[in-house]
């Protein structure tokens, strides 16, 4: 009889972010194939699984899809309860969606446990609401980085009118910045960028669209990190003034 995949967002790196229902899966837990991102804190609610790093990190050698995918299916295989441990949420730049297809496809039951993402933790913990009345109805997320080096139609989200939120950027930085300002994006508009979201770690480097490269520059931004375009990017010393 198969055993069950349970893909599982342990969130941004905060492991008191976990939700309830990551605990008990990973209480449950036999075979947890981990992620790069996963904070190891995490992994002390399985204590008795068998623990198997399948890194994947931008810009680094990665642990091949296919690999995973067959690591999945051997144990599953065997009857045993599987969790594929994902940075952030499974469905946001996770590719969870295209692993249930994948076990669907060769007759395994899998589940999906959400997470809290990087991009809402990080500009929590700034300070800065992704929406906000009058200011921002809306927040888009996206990655600057796809699997075919496409381009993202970066005139339409400039003039969207919404929050951005830009995972895997900071290589490209430039880019997001110039298809910005091309597609109509004003120069001034509040950027930041945040590095390591949620962990005590964190930090934050405020900035403008035009000048955003040069700051991350100086301020030596590295991944993880998100970026927050948009006008509640400025919004920090309003909303804590609120909350004193």
């Amino acid at each position: 009889m198969n055993g069950k995949v349970w893909l599982v967002g342990a969130g941004p790196g905060d492991p008191e972010l976990l939700t309830l229902k990551a605990v008990k899966v990973l209480a449950r837990a036999q075979v947890v194939l981990v992620d790069d991102l996963v904070n190891p804190a995490v992994l002390e609610h399985c204590p008795d699984a068998r623990v198997i790093p399948v890194g994947k990190r931008g810009g680094c050698r990665s642990t091949p899809q296919a690999f995973i995918h067959r690591l999945m299916l051997r144990y599953t295989r065997q009857g045993k309860c599987v969790v594929r441990l994902k940075g952030g949420d499974p469905c946001i730049f996770g590719r969870g969606s295209e692993e249930v297809d994948w076990l669907a496809a060769h007759g395994i039951e899998a589940e999906l446990v959400n997470g809290i993402t990087a991009g809402l933790a990080g500009a929590t913990g700034c300070g800065i609401p992704l929406t906000l009345r009058g200011i921002a109805r809306g927040v888009t997320l996206v990655t600057a980085h796809t699997q075919d080096d496409s381009s993202l139609d970066w005139a339409a989200l400039a003039k969207g009118g919404t929050t951005l939120v830009v995972y895997m950027g900071v290589a490209k930085l430039g880019e997001v910045r110039d298809s910005l300002l091309a597609g109509g994006m004003r120069a001034d508009m509040p950027v930041a960028m945040i590095e390591n979201a949620s962990l005590p770690q964190q930090r934050e480097c405020r900035s403008s669209l035009a000048r955003m490269r040069q700051d991350a520059a100086r301020f030596a931004l590295k991944s993880p990190a998100i970026l927050v375009i948009g006008e509640v990017a400025a919004a920090r010393e309003a909303l804590l003034a609120c909350s004193a």
